[in-house]
């Protein structure tokens, strides 16, 4: 007869390296998912305390695109085209977004007024 040498219970494997690798990935996305950091734009909201004066200033935003007093208006020309309508930059503008609007074209609209000098943005619902 042919003896076999007996059978040795098998060993269970190592979850050490896999904790590592673990640990690793959790590190990794942790640090990746901080690219950048939010930009905060101070805004005035229209709380009725003060008084409007001059001709109207309301860019409405909405799926169709960016509106200056319900003309249609691209994001580069809305400064250009609001310096006519202010006496000067701390007059009010009143920035408004429909419901289907993408709230980044109201940010980046806002962005890019501030760039411009003009100082007292309003938000309406």
């Amino acid at each position: 007869m042919l003896a076999l040498p007996p059978t040795r219970p098998r060993k269970r494997p190592s979850l050490t390296p896999m904790i590592d690798v673990v640990f690793l990935l959790l590190i990794f996305f942790m640090l990746a998912s901080q690219f950048g950091k939010d930009l905060i734009l101070p805004l005035n909201t229209g709380d009725g305390a003060g008084t409007f004066h001059g001709p109207p200033r309301l860019v409405s935003f909405s799926s169709d695109g960016t509106k200056l007093n319900g003309t249609p208006v691209t994001l580069a020309d809305l400064a250009e085209r609001l310096r006519p309508l202010t006496s000067a930059q701390t007059d009010a503008i009143i920035l408004r977004a429909l419901d289907d609007a993408p709230l980044q074209d109201l940010m980046d609209a806002a962005a890019s007024l501030r760039q411009a000098g003009f100082s007292n943005l309003m938000v309406m619902e």
